[in-house]
């Protein structure tokens, strides 16, 4: 057999790099309640720099992808991800932020072997028949009930622009408080409410979990009992409110890759 040249061990090598990075997963992200896709594009930087290929996904209902209210359920979200998940050929990394946790999980009960990680970030992990509402309302270290207004003559719920940046970016900066307050939009109501239903598909797919330790919206304590009541494979800690993609970006974009390896 010939010796390898150099020319042809750095060729091979190189090779070899490649196919490393070709087999990183695809992350889809998607975001939770009163924010719309546009809270992931640093974490997208983060994620593509370091050979990561993104989706993120923009749940109907809201400026970027308007719906009519009442024309919007937990069905609607679901499908939305699965539509996204449907173009991909390996299974995919799929991140739930807030509410986006009880979306995904959906998503997972419904189409197991198109993700290969559930990552929660803040995230909410249900038990059959729970709902974003019945878990707020057993979560007494939130703050977020005492500022949701809930307008059903219009199908939505709404954040005061003044609560803000306090309640959702309490770890910020003055102008990354704004930012976060800029950016939250009216939530579809409906689903708020509605019970999502998982079992065994959802019970088998392998879950992380960040923790964000100063959340004003998830609270920590809630978010430790979710890690301790459910099959979670491994947990990782970000130091900050409920929006880490604006306040700890790098923290939660290595977080996210942790969970994906």
């Amino acid at each position: 057999m010939k010796a390898m040249t150099a020319a042809s061990f750095a060729f091979a090598a190189l090779l070899g790099s490649a196919a490393v990075a070709a087999e990183k997963p695809t992350v889809v992200l998607v975001h939770g309640a009163f924010e719309d896709a546009g809270v992931w594009r640093g974490v997208e930087a983060g994620l593509k720099k370091d050979g990561y290929r993104t989706v993120s996904v923009d749940l109907p209902g809201r400026p970027s992808n308007p719906q009519a209210p009442d024309q919007i359920n937990l069905a609607t979200y679901r499908d939305a991800v699965l539509d996204k998940l449907s173009d991909e050929s390996r299974p995919v990394v799929l991140v739930g932020h807030s509410f986006g946790g009880i979306v995904i999980s959906d998503v997972a009960e419904h189409a197991p072997t198109k993700v290969r990680t559930l990552v929660y970030v803040a995230g909410l992990v249900p038990r059959d028949g729970d709902s974003l509402a019945s878990m707020a309302q057993s979560d007494g270290g939130s703050s977020a009930g005492r500022y949701i207004r809930f307008l059903p003559e219009k199908g939505i719920a709404t954040v005061p622009v003044e609560a803000r940046g306090d309640l959702f970016a309490n770890d910020g900066n003055p102008g990354q408080k704004r930012a976060v307050s800029e950016a939250i939009v009216d939530e579809p109501l409906a689903p708020l409410a509605e019970a999502v239903h998982v079992g065994a598909q959802f019970a088998a797919v392998d879950k992380a979990y960040i923790r964000t330790t100063q959340d004003r919206v998830v609270s920590p304590a809630a978010q430790s009992a979710m890690i301790a009541g459910a099959s979670i494979r491994k947990s990782f800690t970000v130091k900050s409110g409920h929006t880490p993609f604006v306040t700890a970006g790098p923290a939660l974009v290595a977080a996210i890759e942790a969970s994906a390896n």
